[in-house]
């Protein structure tokens, strides 16, 4: 039986005890403490209680081994955090960390405000998809951010222009802040232009992708190939995880609940009653198994979060 979660107050911080952590995947450990902060002030105040605590998104890219963690997660869900403004004149957006990606993309859209759109379909709060630079085959979100807002290590109060962030390939360089806010320069353009697009890159995406399994979306990065590997592509491209995986023959293999899915190889999907560990176990063997046979070291996308690590 699951222990019943204790709520304790400390500095006007509701702090939760055992709490459940929710991801996509649908499995995983609980946290120690849970605190939800209601606005930047309880935020910082939470960095003073544990300065390495953990920021808890949508749980879209995230897997929490079975043992669960120690440190603090701060869920950004409270209003402070999930309020958005948008100015149709200027196309200048600010969104709470906290907010939930796909619902701006769809309000964007409809007020004919263009950017975000090919962005459709990954689901995320707006501050986790910075941090990442989440994106696809359609964009990135670094592609339309203008700055962001956030607290350092220290509860201090950072602003960052869209210049001195460092957008690559799934990577930010903001992993030192905790995000409040994030501002998008977006543009104006026929609304129903938009609406076609979004839907184009929702219809690829159910078809290319198990948008209907538990999952944490891709598992692996595409990697930049180090070397010439014949039949894969040249020294310094970018190549596909998912086609090095089902190359590799990974495509359909699991362990325990957890499994390769059949739709898309970067793909890892849950049965009922899988354990974190199938799935880490998994990611083990797929990257062994890609190495073995193309000598190329796959770099995992999702986040896993482990006691003590």
């Amino acid at each position: 039986m699951k222990a019943v979660a204790e709520m304790v107050r400390s500095s006007e911080i509701r702090i939760e005890r055992d709490a459940a952590i929710p991801t996509w995947f649908g499995i995983g450990g609980r946290a120690d403490r849970l605190a939800r902060p209601a606005d930047a002030a309880q935020l910082a105040e939470c960095v003073r209680i544990d300065p390495a605590l953990r920021v808890l998104g949508d749980g879209a890219n995230l897997l929490v081994d079975d043992d669960g963690v120690g440190e603090l997660v701060v869920s950004l869900s409270e209003r402070g955090f999930t309020g958005v403004r948008i100015d149709r004149s200027t196309g200048r957006v600010v969104a709470g960390a906290g907010a939930n990606l796909p619902k701006l993309i769809t309000e964007t859209v409809r007020q004919g405000l263009a950017g975000l759109e090919g962005l459709g379909g990954i689901p995320a709060t707006v501050g986790g998809a910075a941090i990442m630079n989440a994106g696809g085959a359609f964009g990135q979100i670094g592609d339309s951010i203008a700055a962001v807002h956030g607290l350092d290590s220290d509860g201090n109060e950072v602003t960052l222009g869209r210049e001195q962030i460092d957008f690559r390939y799934r990577h930010s360089g903001l992993n030192h802040l905790l995000l409040t806010s994030v501002e998008f320069d977006l543009r104006e353009e026929d609304q129903v232009a938009l609406r076609a697009r979004l839907k184009q890159v929702m219809e690829y995406k159910k078809k290319s992708q198990p948008m209907a399994d538990r999952s944490a979306g891709c598992v692996f990065k595409n990697p930049t190939l180090r070397q010439d590997v014949a039949d894969i592509g040249p020294a310094g491209e970018r190549v596909s995880a998912g086609m090095l995986i089902d190359r590799a023959g990974c495509k359909g293999s699991s362990v325990g609940g957890a499994s390769v899915s059949p739709v898309h190889a970067n793909f890892v999907v849950t049965e009922t009653g899988a354990k974190a560990h199938d799935v880490i176990e998994l990611m083990r063997r797929t990257r062994g198994r890609v190495l073995d046979r193309f000598g190329v070291e796959l770099e995992p996308e999702v986040v896993i979060w482990s006691r003590g690590a």
